[in-house]
C-alpha cells in the first residue's frame, strides 16, 4: 500500500476480472461541468458512455458557482459590446499571468476559445449581448460581459492590451448560475442515452497487468453495498478538487486550514487525484490555492488604500480580489486594512469584510490599528500626493482608482485573515496533456487515463494571476477535449 505525501493511503490497483463484466468505450468518473462536458463530446463522436457519480443529483461543485466563462478572441458578445478582441490578446494575456504556463495549452483554449463560446450557447441559452463596465465580483444582473481578472492592472496592462473575458450565464446574482448549464448538460446527456448511475463512486483502477504500470482499461465502483467493475479502454477523471479533505489540505495547501471557509461540495475530496497517483500520475501545483475576502462593492471603496500592520502599502488597490488576498496573506500576521475617507466610505454590498472603527483623526487611526507611529501619516500623505497629480510610482494603481483620501472622518475595513471572511478552493491536480492524458511522473502518459476539471491541473494555477471564469472555462473546454480523445481512443482499441 503506497502512502501520498498527506499521508493517506493510494486505492489499490485492480487487476481484469476473471469473469466476464460490462464493457463501456469511456467511463466517466464524476458529473461536473468538465465530466458533463467529456461525457457529451465522447458520446457526440460514438462512443458508449458511462457516467459515475457519487452523489444522487449531477452538478458538483459547478452547481454552486455564478456561471462565469473566461472566454475571449472575438465572442459575439465581444462584438456585440464593442471589444474588438482577437486571440493573440488572449494568448499574450493569459501567458504573462500565468504562474507557469503551458504554451500548447493556453494557444489551444484561446484558438479555440469562439467555437467553444458557440458550443455552450448550443446547449440550450444564449449570453446576454450586454456588458457591465463597472468592477464588482461578479455582474449583479444578467450582463453577459465584464472584466473578471487583473487586465486592467499594472503590469499586465502595459504587456497586454485589456479585454474583458468574463462571459455570465443569463442568471442574475452572484451563485447558482452554472446550475443552468449543468441542467442543459444533462438534458443532452439523456437525449443521446448517456447512462448515468447516481450515488455511485469509483473505488480502484483497473489495469491490463494489475500494476500502477499498466494501462488503464477500467474502474471498480461501489453504490451502498454493491460493487462492481466496469471495463473501458478510456477513463475519464473528473471528480473535482481536495478542498474537503484536511489531510491533502494540511500536506499541501495548509493556507486553506487557516480560518477559511473552503468552497466546494462534500465530494471535493481528492478521490480523482489519488486514483491518478495510484497509477504513477504526475502532479501539478498542488500547493496553490484560490483564496479571497472581496471587498468591493461598492467600487467607491477600490479608491481607498490598503495597508498591513507596519502601516504600509503592498498591492495596487485596483488588484482582482484573489490577487488582493494572495499578497493579504503573505503580510505579517496575514494582517491588513482598507481605508476609506468620509467621501469614499460606502457599506458593503457583500459584507465578507467587517468594517472595524471610524476615525477623526489619522493619528487616532494609527492607534486605534495599533500601527507604528507615523507610519500611516507618512503613507497617506505620500499616497495623497501623488494621487492628485494621477500618479501611483510604488504600485502604479489605474488613474481610474486613484483619488486622495484626505477628507476626514476615516473609515476601516478589517482585511485580516481569520477576522475578514475568507474562502478558497485548490488549483493543482493530475498534470494532463493538452487532449487531457494523464502525464506519468518519469515522462510519457498513463495509457487509457484522462483528468479534467479542478482534478486535473491547467491554465488556472494560483490565485495571483486567477481570473474568474477560468474554472468553468477550462473544466469545460479541456473536459470536451478529453472525451473527444478518448472516444477516438476506444475506437482504435475496438
Amino acid at each position: 500500500m503506497t502512502e501520498t505525501k498527506s499521508g493517506l493511503a493510494l486505492p489499490e490497483v485492480a487487476a481484469v476480472p476473471e469473469r466476464p463484466t460490462e464493457t463501456y468505450d469511456v467511463v466517466v468518473v464524476g458529473f461536473g461541468i468538465a465530466g458533463g462536458c467529456a461525457a457529451l463530446e465522447a458520446a457526440r463522436a460514438g462512443a458508449r458512455v458511462l457516467v459515475l457519480e457519487r452523489a444522487a443529483v449531477h452538478g458538483g461543485t459547478t452547481s454552486m458557482a455564478g456561471g462565469h466563462f473566461y472566454l475571449g478572441g472575438g465572442t459575439a458578445v465581444q462584438r456585440a459590446t464593442g471589444h474588438d478582441h482577437t486571440v493573440d490578446a488572449m494568448v499574450r494575456y493569459l501567458t504573462i499571468s500565468t504562474k507557469d504556463p503551458d504554451e500548447e495549452k493556453i494557444r489551444a483554449y484561446c484558438s479555440g476559445s469562439v467555437s467553444h463560446f458557440a458550443w455552450l450557447e448550443d446547449l440550450g441559452f444564449e449570453f446576454e449581448r450586454s456588458y457591465f463596465p463597472g468592477k464588482a465580483v461578479i455582474q449583479p444582473g444578467a450582463e453577459g460581459l465584464m472584466f473578471t481578472g487583473n487586465e486592467k492592472v499594472w503590469p499586465f496592462r502595459e504587456q497586454a492590451d485589456p479585454f474583458p473575458r468574463g462571459h455570465k450565464v443569463p442568471v442574475p446574482g452572484d451563485t447558482g448560475g452554472a446550475a443552468m448549464v449543468m441542467d442543459l448538460l444533462r438534458d443532452r446527456l439523456d437525449e443521446l442515452g448517456v447512462e448515468v448511475r447516481y450515488e455511485t463512486g469509483a473505488r480502484q483502477l483497473v489495469t491490463d497487468d494489475g500494476t500502477p504500470s499498466g494501462d488503464v482499461v477500467g474502474v471498480v465502483w461501489k453504490s451502498f453495498d454493491a460493487v462492481g467493475t466496469v471495463l473501458a479502454p478510456s477513463v475519464i477523471l473528473a471528480a473535482g478538487g481536495f478542498v474537503m479533505n484536511q489531510d491533502m489540505v494540511r500536506a499541501y495547501v495548509p493556507a486553506l486550514g487557516r480560518k477559511l471557509y473552503t468552497l466546494g461540495s462534500s465530494y471535493d475530496d481528492g478521490l480523482g487525484i489519488r486514483l491518478g497517483q495510484s497509477v504513477g500520475a504526475a502532479l501539478e501545483h498542488m500547493e496553490e490555492p484560490f483564496v479571497t475576502a472581496p471587498f468591493y462593492p461598492p467600487s467607491s471603496l477600490i479608491k481607498g488604500i490598503i495597508v498591513n500592520k507596519r502601516g504600509e502599502r503592498f498591492v495596487a488597490e485596483d488588484s482582482y480580489h484573489a490577487r488582493t488576498s494572495y499578497q493579504v496573506m503573505r503580510q505579517p500576521d496575514s494582517a491588513a486594512y482598507l481605508i476609506a475617507d468620509s467621501d469614499h466610505m460606502q457599506e458593503q454590498r457583500m459584507p465578507l469584510v467587517p468594517f472595524k472603527d471610524g476615525y477623526e483623526t489619522i493619528e487616532e487611526m494609527e492607534k486605534g490599528l495599533d500601527l507604528p507611529r507615523g507610519s500611516l501619516a507618512t503613507t497617506l500623505t505620500r499616497y495623497n500626493k501623488y494621487a492628485a497629480l494621477g500618479e501611483d510610482p510604488d504600485f502604479n494603481k489605474h488613474t481610474d482608482w486613484l483619488t486622495p483620501q484626505d477628507t476626514g472622518p476615516w473609515g476601516v475595513f478589517d482585511l485580516s485573515v481569520g477576522v475578514a471572511l475568507y474562502a478558497g478552493f485548490t488549483l493543482g491536480g493530475v498534470a494532463t496533456t493538452v487532449d487531457g492524458q494523464a502525464r506519468r511522473k518519469g515522462g510519457g502518459v498513463v495509457g487509457g487515463l484522462y483528468a479534467a476539471g479542478a482534478c486535473a491541473s491547467n491554465i488556472a494555477q494560483d490565485g495571483n494571476g486567477y481570473c474568474s471564469g477560468t474554472q468553468l472555462g477550462e473544466g469545460s473546454f479541456f473536459g470536451r477535449r478529453a472525451g473527444a480523445h478518448a472516444a477516438t481512443r476506444a475506437r482504435a482499441n475496438q
